[in-house]
C-alpha cells in the first residue's frame, strides 16, 4: 500500500508539474466590429436578424456572434449627424450596456479620412501648423471628456484613419512633411493620454500586408519624435489572395512587434459578402495566426461594418445576407 502511494504521488508530481506551453493557451485577443452605420440604417428602417431569422438589437447581435470590441468613427463636423458627437456617443452608451470594450476611431475630417484623402474639417481648413495642432487637441479632448463624463473609457484610441501618407493634407501629408505629421500624431497622443494615461494610443495603416509601407511610415514618425502604444492595419484580400495576403501580414506584424516592441490589431477586415466561405477561411486563418504572436501582442482582430447588406450605401463588402442574417463569414468569430 504504501508502495501505490509513492507512485500516485510521483504521477500527482509529474501532471501538476507540466510545463506551462503544454497546457492549452488561454485567447489573449479581442474580436470585435466597427459598426459605426448602425443608427444611420437604423433610421432607414433596416433590421437585423439572426441566422435562424429572429431580430435583435445590433448590438445584442453583435454579442451573440461573439463580438467583444465596438468601433466607431468620429467626424468633426459632418453634414449629417452621423458620426458627429452626439451619434457617437449615443451609440457608445449602447455599446457600453452591452458590455463592449471601445475603440474610438478619429478621422480629423468631416467626412472619410483613407488613403486617398485626408481632407482637414472646413473648419481647420485655413489653420497653420500651430493652429491644427490645437484643433486636434481640443477635438480629442471634446469627445474623449464627453464620453468621460457618461463613465465611458475606451480602451483603445485611433489618432487617425488609414494615415498611410500622413493626415490632414497638405500640412500634414508625410510624403512631403514628416515632422508635421509626426507633431499632428503627437498631438492627438497628448491628448488622448491628458484625458486618462490608461488609454491606449493606435497609429492605423492600411494594406497589412505591405511591410515596407509600414516601415517607412513608423520610421518617420519615430525619427520625429511621436509615440505610440500600438499599430493598426486594415487587411481586405480577395477570395483568391486572401492566403497570400495573410502570410504577408503576418510577418508584417511579427517585423513591427520585434522592430518597435508595441502590439499590433488588425483593426479593419472584409470580403465580398456573397463570398461567405472564403471569408470565413480567411478570417479563421488570420485569427490563427493572430493566437501564433506573442502573448499580447497580437490584440485582436475587428470587421468593418459587418451588418451592412442590401446594397447599403453601395458596400458590398459586409458580412450579412440580402435578408439582414449573418453569412457563415461571421462564424469565425465564434471560436
Amino acid at each position: 500500500m504504501h508502495s501505490f502511494r509513492y507512485l500516485l504521488f510521483l504521477v500527482l508530481v509529474v501532471s501538476c508539474g507540466a510545463r506551462h506551453s503544454d497546457l492549452p493557451k488561454k485567447r489573449a485577443w479581442v474580436k470585435g466590429a466597427d459598426i459605426s452605420w448602425v443608427t444611420e440604417m437604423e433610421s432607414a428602417g433596416m433590421k437585423f436578424y439572426t441566422a435562424s431569422g429572429s431580430e435583435r438589437d445590433p448590438f445584442v447581435l453583435m454579442k451573440e456572434l461573439g463580438m467583444e470590441v465596438i468601433r466607431l468613427r468620429v467626424w468633426v463636423d459632418p453634414i449629417n449627424r452621423w458620426s458627429g458627437k452626439e451619434d457617437v456617443l449615443a451609440k457608445a452608451i449602447r455599446a457600453k450596456q452591452h458590455g463592449f470594450k471601445l475603440l474610438i476611431n478619429f478621422h480629423y475630417s468631416d467626412f472619410w479620412a483613407d488613403p486617398g484623402q485626408q481632407n482637414p474639417p472646413a473648419a481647420w481648413r485655413n489653420h497653420s501648423v500651430v493652429e491644427m495642432k490645437e484643433a486636434i487637441r481640443l477635438h480629442t479632448r471634446e469627445i474623449l471628456l464627453a464620453l468621460k463624463e457618461q463613465g465611458i473609457t475606451p480602451q483603445w484610441v485611433q489618432v487617425g484613419n488609414e494615415t498611410n501618407d500622413g493626415m490632414l493634407w497638405p500640412l500634414g501629408k508625410a510624403s512631403v512633411s514628416m515632422g508635421n505629421y509626426a507633431a499632428f500624431f503627437q498631438s492627438g497622443y497628448d491628448a488622448v493620454k491628458s484625458v486618462d494615461p490608461s488609454i491606449q494610443v493606435m497609429i492605423h495603416i492600411s494594406n497589412g500586408f505591405d511591410q515596407e509601407l509600414f516601415r517607412w511610415n513608423l520610421d518617420g514618425l519615430k525619427l520625429h519624435g511621436a509615440k505610440w502604444d500600438l499599430v493598426g492595419m486594415s487587411l481586405y484580400p480577395s477570395a483568391s489572395n486572401w492566403a497570400e495576403l495573410n502570410q504577408q501580414c503576418f510577418s508584417n506584424m511579427q517585423a513591427i512587434v520585434s522592430r518597435y516592441q508595441t502590439p499590433v490589431m488588425v483593426c479593419e477586415v472584409g470580403m465580398p459578402s456573397d463570398q461567405p466561405d472564403a471569408c470565413y477561411s480567411f478570417l479563421s486563418d488570420l485569427m490563427e495566426k493572430i493566437d501564433r504572436m506573442p502573448q499580447g501582442q497580437g490584440l485582436g482582430v475587428l470587421y468593418w461594418e459587418p451588418q451592412c447588406y442590401g446594397n447599403w450605401k453601395g458596400y458590398t463588402l459586409g458580412a450579412f445576407d440580402p435578408s439582414g442574417r449573418p453569412t457563415r463569414a461571421m462564424q469565425a468569430f465564434a471560436r
